[in-house]
């Protein structure tokens, strides 16, 4: 198991991308930490977990606040003593195009999807530099890249990702701690279950490979960048998107 032993700690991973990537390390060998605004679906995915096998807790945790960041990493650190790894994958979309994109619209989605992975990966590098080794993993998007209709806010929010990652691994690349990216494609949820047929079809032209990517293909990228395997990688964005992006 590649992650025998580790300690994770990973945001929004109640459901989802989230808690397919807590699974993937569970499987892995890895103990979790299941940090979620949704303390309920986060108990049960902890639960789910610890039915498996491995030791897991949930921890509410509104990312956007510096008091409950603070308060979840010291919840961690009591369980677990250590922190080898933290995902940033906690996000939201709140859709508009940009004339008609509220300012409060703006604000939530930069606070959570940007704002979050700079205080929590603040938190983890105080914890990371004292052991010289730490793997953070935040998750972005092919629209930091491609742009996207509708989505001004979380398209730059996940390319403010990708500047914060490669800056964390510059600056603390002397203290062992390695910060990477995932940046997914189209991935087969519950959102474009609900899509037409039609519209599906036309999201995948699209797509060179011609399908959805599933939270599996994104679970398998962010375990290697998680394992011994990828010690010798840090400021980098693995693309998980079918050729969507090149």
């Amino acid at each position: 198991m590649r992650l025998e032993g580790k300690k994770a700690l990973i945001t929004g991973a109640a459901q989802g991308i989230g808690k397919a990537i807590a699974f993937g390390m569970a499987k892995e060998g890895a103990d979790i930490g299941i940090a979620d605004v949704n303390i309920e679906s986060a108990e049960k995915t902890a639960q789910e977990i610890r039915e498996s096998g491995r030791k897991s807790i949930s921890i509410k945790l509104d990312v956007s606040k510096q008091s409950d960041v603070s308060s979840a990493f010291e919840t961690f650190m009591k369980e677990f003593g250590v922190l080898d790894i933290l995902v940033n994958n906690a996000g939201i979309t709140k859709d508009n195009v940009l004339l008609r994109m509220k300012e409060e619209d703006w604000d939530a989605v930069l606070n959570i999807n940007l704002k979050g992975s700079f205080l929590c990966s603040k938190e983890a590098v105080k914890i990371m530099a004292k052991r010289r080794s730490g793997k953070i993993i935040s998750i972005s998007s092919v629209v930091a890249f491609m742009g996207n209709p509708g989505q001004a806010n979380y398209s730059a929010s996940k390319a403010g990702l990708i500047g914060l990652t490669k800056t964390i691994a510059k600056e603390y690349a002397s203290r062992g701690i390695r910060a990477n990216a995932v940046a997914p494609g189209f991935i087969k949820t519950a959102m474009t279950d609900v899509l037409s047929d039609t519209v599906r079809e036309e999201m995948k032209k699209a797509i060179p490979l011609g399908q959805f990517g599933t939270s599996e293909d994104v679970t398998n990228a962010v375990i290697f960048l998680a394992s011994k395997e990828a010690d010798y990688i840090t400021g980098q964005v693995i693309h998980v998107n079918g050729g969507m992006y090149m």
